[in-house]
């Protein structure tokens, strides 16, 4: 029979072991392994047993071990100070409280976020990267503020069939059973907040809070007897249902997450967000809330919008377009429109904000009623980044015809290349051995190039030492895998054998959409057995991933690695492990030699398996995209070649196979196996020390969060306090000024532009006076920037990353034409050209671009361009 209901009974702790509750709800344990050894001395072979899960340990250890634990006095002392220095480390002031200006506090809106295996909120890459990013804000006492969604059955566990499809299981996950306490108001009552539907509908959500460190994570959760079944439902699972589930799950995100701020600051006393940051595009309707807010505290919308998206930051994640949500404009409208309306919000204008732009020509095209999430997300921000500095490229590329007459240059999307969090990657024999050895990298992340200083044969023996615990882990998850999948105990003797913890070992592990290329490896069967079996330089695989359950091409992907790995003749040197979790993800980029990631160039926006795996002394073996892209420095690891420009898919996928195949066989493994006379690959570990030394510093997710917070969370809440002073008078003022000059800007021309200093024969050194007479309308010469663009140009005269000189205002007529002048410096040779431009000038503006307003000359007049000697 099977249970109706399914909870969790927690222990009742004993006095004396009171402090063991407050270190297992309290998330800081799965990067503090001092803490971990504490648990796993409780009782270990509970431990064992539960997979190193606290919570499920308090569940299953008995009374009478407790007990005993009461009059053990060597482990009371080593839990109060447990205790102790949690405390120190939740309240002493560490980076952050030394930047003055900081925003009091800052919410991050993510749909997903990768702490612990123990709390299974996540798919893939976004939400690993929003869990580092939270523990890294712990470390350096960022006052983040999190909010996302408790999904009651995760994300989904993966098994193999017999034949090798991915099968999908969704455990239920009880709330009890997880490391969150319930929110709940003074008198004892659970918090609610509450979303208008259609048709009188309501849907309710209660907030359980999980404790990462020191920055608390809302989930929300609507699974609440005051639900409709189908309200109730739209939490069940991660990135699961239709079109309408997944509006709803965003509608809870971003408008119930802002409501859910507000409950946790009223009750705890926490300080209010002054900067709101979008971990991509799930989450922007926490933009039209915030501005529901302010409109029903008698601002305008248009003056709303302006103090919103001072204090907003909008991260994108994705170079696909089909990686993007975009929902019907009438499903949109039906939500906010009709009887579930705001008063002050029109449903028009929240349609606006999400229009798609159409390109020149194709504004009646099928799909064009389409409301974009990543679209509302950027203009409901002032400030936008990709991911790397190439996916900042790409989506400058995507995201153009937002600002529309801007070159890719213009395009104000930033990037911040992510990080991960070293104490929960790194393996321990690794940071132990840094922290003897190089204090001051652990301290204060100081003293990379010392890493030279660390013996050959201390970094080898910890290699060894995670090699073999992978392979030793593999073996058991591979084992497991066969008995699923029909396999007898009987017939599984070779797995004893598989892999070899002395085998170079490569690590492929990730989501399975078709652009990573899952199984570009085996583009020739041949080849790639070959290096699998070779007699004195063998190679070993190991992989893992999941595809989307909807995607049965990834699936597909999936079969064919399974069936080739099932081969008897290489099924020791080649297996895909599934179910890849944060565990098994651990385990993987500790203990493999190299890190290969395929994508389609450039598709990947950042990557950061390959960063985790260079931190444990792994080499990467990578396309250039994402950050290998901006990292790769020659010999830091391998560049595989890319066949850019190549249209047959076929061919450009053998292309790079086959250099992929060349590498691994003549640099990869020549390097791994050329062995010194003390057994020693001096070659291979000299490369490990150079990546150590110079990606140390840039791929830790302290590097990330600073840039984060200098570039743009303080410069975001300045921007957001100036425009609320004195009850938004500035909000209100910049948003009259922008009415002001969007209704006048057609009256903008530039009509002459005068130029001297030239002569005949232009050389470099020599400056050029310029003279532009432009026509402002109705606008004041302080509206208005004036700037020459100048620099190289290319075969068509357009200008080659031009760089700008400002115009001052000379004079100005009684017909309203102004005239302004400067110069631009001949400062270097070949073909040169300059243009004049006239953009909108406010102190308030992040970006020229901010309005999409531009004037230029009408080409060619205006254009100059010749060759300087």
């Amino acid at each position: 029979m099977r249970a109706i209901r399914r909870f969790t009974v927690r222990t009742v702790l004993p006095g004396e072991l009171a402090a063991l509750g407050e270190l297992v709800h309290n998330l800081r344990w799965s990067w503090h392994p001092e803490t971990l050894d504490l648990f796993a001395d409780v009782d270990p072979d509970t431990w064992e047993r539960v997979g190193g899960d606290p919570v499920a340990l308090l569940g299953a250890v008995e009374a009478e071990r407790l007990q005993q634990l009461t009059g053990d006095r060597r482990f009371l002392r080593r839990l109060a100070d447990a205790a102790d220095d949690l405390r120190e480390y939740m309240t002493a002031p560490r980076w952050y409280q030394t930047i003055p200006g900081a925003p009091s506090a800052i919410a991050y809106f993510s749909p997903e976020y990768g702490i612990a295996a123990a709390l299974p909120q996540y798919s893939g890459g976004l939400g690993i990267l929003a869990g580092d990013h939270l523990k890294t804000a712990s470390d350096l006492g960022v006052p983040i503020l999190a909010v996302g969604l408790l999904y009651r059955h995760g994300y989904f566990s993966q098994t193999l069939s017999p034949e090798g499809w991915q099968l999908e299981h969704y455990p239920s996950l009880d709330p009890g059973g997880l490391p969150l306490t319930l929110l709940k108001d003074a008198d004892g009552v659970p918090a609610r907040v509450r979303i208008g539907l259609p048709q009188d509908r309501t849907m309710h959500a209660q907030i359980w809070v999980a404790q990462v460190g020191r920055v608390p994570l809302l989930l929300l959760d609507s699974d609440v007897a005051e639900n409709d079944n189908a309200a109730r439902d739209i939490t069940d699972r991660l990135y699961g249902g239709g079109t309408d589930h997944r509006l709803m799950q965003e509608l809870l995100l971003g408008v119930g997450g802002v409501r859910a701020i507000r409950q946790y600051c009223r009750i705890t006393g926490h300080a209010e967000p002054e900067v709101f940051h979008t971990n991509e595009g799930h989450a922007g309707f926490l933009g039209l809330e915030r501005i529901r807010e302010l409109t029903e505290s008698r601002l305008s919308f248009d003056e709303a919008l302006e103090a919103v998206r001072a204090g907003t930051v909008f991260t994108t994640h994705t170079p696909v377009p089909a990686g993007i949500d975009r929902f019907p404009a009438d499903m949109i409208a039906r939500q906010f429109g009709g009887d579930n309306a705001w008063p002050t919000v029109s449903v028009e204008r929240i349609l606006a904000l999400g229009a798609e732009p159409a390109p020149a020509g194709q504004e009646h095209e099928p799909g064009r009623g389409m409301f974009n999430m990543a679209v509302m997300g950027m203009r409901l921000a002032q400030r936008v980044n990709g991911v790397s500095r190439l996916h900042g490229e790409v989506s400058r590329e995507m995201f153009q015809g937002l600002w529309p007459g801007f070159d890719l240059d213009d395009v104000p999307v930033g990037s911040i290349t992510n990080g991960v969090h070293a104490p929960t990657w790194v393996g321990r024999e690794l940071m132990e051995l840094a922290g003897r050895e190089l204090p001051s990298l652990i301290d204060s992340d100081q003293g990379w190039n010392s890493v030279q200083k660390i013996t050959d044969k201390d970094i080898w023996e910890i290699r060894g030492t995670l090699r073999a615990r992978l392979v030793h882990a593999a073996r058991r998850r591979l084992r497991a895998s066969w008995v699923d999948r029909g396999a007898s105990v009987a017939e599984l003797g070779w797995i004893d054998d598989a892999l070899d913890p002395d085998v170079l070992t490569i690590g492929f592990a990730r989501r399975v959409p078709s652009y990573k290329r899952l199984t570009l490896m085996l583009k020739d069967p041949a080849r790639l057995r070959e290096l699998l079996l070779h007699p004195e330089r063998p190679v070993q695989i190991v992989i893992a991933g999941k595809a989307h359950p909807a995607d049965e091409g990834g699936k597909k992907l999936i079969q064919q690695i399974v069936k080739f790995a099932d081969a008897e003749d290489v099924r020791h040197r080649i297996v895909f492990l599934p179910d890849y979790d944060m565990n098994l993800g651990r385990l993987l980029v500790q203990g493999c030699d190299v890190w290969m990631n395929n994508p389609l160039r450039p598709l990947e926006a950042c990557g950061t398996s390959g960063m985790k795996a260079a931190l444990n002394g792994g080499l990467n073996l990578s396309i250039r995209d994402g950050w290998w892209d901006e990292w790769y420095d020659g010999t830091n690891g391998w560049a595989i070649p890319t066949a850019d420009g190549v249209a047959d898919p076929d061919r450009r996928d053998e292309l790079e196979a086959a250099g992929l195949y060349d590498l691994i066989e003549h640099e990869v493994a020549d390097r791994f196996y050329d062995r010194a006379a003390d057994g020693l690959p001096r070659r291979w570990l000299e490369m490990v020390k150079h990546t150590l030394a110079s990606l140390g510093p840039k791929v830790l997710a302290g590097r990330m969060l600073r840039d984060y917070v200098i570039d743009l969370y303080a410069p975001a809440a300045a921007s957001a306090r100036a425009l609320a002073a004195d009850d938004h008078a500035a909000a209100k003022g910049f948003a009259a000024w922008k009415l002001r000059v969007t209704q006048a800007w057609p009256g903008v021309r530039v009509e002459h532009v005068e130029a001297a200093g030239l002569g005949d024969t232009p050389e470099v050194g020599a400056t050029l006076e310029l003279r532009a007479t432009i026509a402002l309308g109705e606008l004041e010469p302080g509206d208005v920037r004036v700037q020459a663009a100048y620099g190289r140009v290319g075969l068509h005269d357009e200008l080659v990353g031009p760089d700008f000189a400002d115009f001052a205002i000379d004079s100005v007529n009684d017909d309203g034409r102004a005239h302004f002048t400067g110069a631009i410096p001949l400062d270097r040779t070949g073909a040169f050209g300059y243009t004049i431009r006239v953009v909108p000038a406010h102190p308030l503006m992040d970006s020229p671009a901010e309005l999409g307003l531009v004037a230029v000359p009408e080409a060619p007049a205006g254009m100059t361009n010749g060759t300087l000697r």
